[in-house]
């Protein structure tokens, strides 16, 4: 599914916490993220752009070009309404939710080559 990772991540704060629902995109939305996903999964393999430890995609270093900077603005969103979905249901702040996300689910769908930020922000290469 082109949208797997936010899927992913849905699910995985659902099971860590009790939420029971989730939210439902419409298919021009859904369009649109997928575009950006795509986008943002090649500047991935190119080592552009990362996972930040705070549960939000960011640039390794200097930045991308409008669209590519638009895609990450646009995944980011939706990590941030999912996030704050998850933080209302069970009493924690945005980040709080963010940052559990980072590290049960983001974290372990690093592909290989790929780089995150570990606990002291430093990029890593996986």
């Amino acid at each position: 599914m082109k949208n797997a990772l936010l899927k992913t991540v849905l699910a995985a704060v659902l099971v860590a916490g009790s939420i029971t629902t989730a939210a439902v995109m419409t298919a021009p939305a859904y369009a649109d993220v997928a575009a950006s996903k795509a986008k943002v999964d090649a500047a991935k393999a190119k080592g552009v752009v990362g996972e930040k430890n705070d549960g939000y995609i960011g640039f390794v270093s200097g930045g991308g070009d409008a669209a590519l900077k638009a895609a990450v603005d646009e995944i980011n969103a939706g990590r941030r309404e999912v996030y704050g979905q998850a933080a209302a249901k069970n009493g924690v702040s945005v980040d709080a939710a963010a940052q559990a996300a980072f590290v049960k689910v983001i974290l372990a769908k690093v592909n290989a080559g790929e780089y995150y930020q570990d606990a002291g922000g430093a990029w890593v290469k996986k």
